[in-house]
């Protein structure tokens, strides 16, 4: 799955001059995002973000990348937070 990020900011004009486009370039000038999350967060269609991103690597504005892959369902903190809490002896029953 590819995400993507906002490279720089682009003149905005017809039909990618609304709320829902200004609020994707302004979640992938954080960080990089799939089509779904894109979707997700600006309530357009799969289809609407598609093309947009489009817009946006036609004009060189959005690099891509590969999603990395998810290695473990618990994320790295919470899971170091577990083996410490573990070690310690508190938080879980015996």
């Amino acid at each position: 799955m590819k995400e993507y990020r906002l490279v720089a900011w682009p003149r905005l004009q017809r039909p990618f001059d609304r709320t829902a486009h200004r609020r994707m370039l302004s979640d992938m000038s954080n960080r990089h995002l799939s089509v779904a999350q894109l979707a997700r967060c600006s309530g357009l269609a799969r289809p609407d973000v598609e093309s947009f991103l489009q817009m946006l690597a036609e004009r060189h504005l959005v690099v891509e990348r590969e999603a990395p892959a998810i290695g473990s369902p618990i994320p790295v903190a919470l899971a170091a937070w577990l083996r410490r809490a573990r070690a310690a002896g508190g938080f879980f029953y015996r």
